[in-house]
């Protein structure tokens, strides 16, 4: 009998972009860095213009969201069911020029809190590739 973990076992061992960042309480401190920076930093006011004046609502519904799109607790969908992302965004004015507002407003959040180099490359390139697919407006 071999020592060796076949593949399904070997994925269950590496831990999740979740564990990664360091589990809730780290994804709650990147989303609290993350709506700050779009409150308070001028070249974030476009895709600040699309939330409602109060961020609380906006704060907890992407930390639920985070968690599980991280490989956690999927604690958007016990709530809410499937996000159906695109179809939720559907009426906000999205284009390349939000969808790069939100990635950097995103990696600039990660690199406050601290998260390792190589962990905000290969999420970036992921929320990248989701804020793109969002997009719903020309330019």
């Amino acid at each position: 009998m071999s020592n060796e973990l076949n593949d399904d076992e070997a994925q269950a061992k590496q831990p999740s972009a979740f564990d990664l960042v360091g589990g809730e309480v780290r994804v709650r401190e990147l989303v609290d860095r993350f709506y700050d920076l779009m409150d308070l930093e001028p070249e974030f006011a476009g895709i600040r213009a699309l939330h409602p004046a109060s961020l609380d609502g906006s704060r907890d519904k992407l930390f639920w969201f985070l968690c599980g799109w991280l490989g956690g607790p999927d604690l958007y969908i016990e709530r809410f069911g499937h996000p159906r992302l695109r179809a939720r965004h559907l009426p906000f004015a999205i284009a390349s020029s939000e969808r790069d507002q939100w990635v950097r407003c995103m990696a600039w959040a990660m690199e406050d809190t601290g998260l390792p180099q190589a962990l905000r490359e290969r999420l970036v390139t992921s929320f990248f590739d989701t804020a793109d697919w969002m997009r719903n407006r020309p330019g």
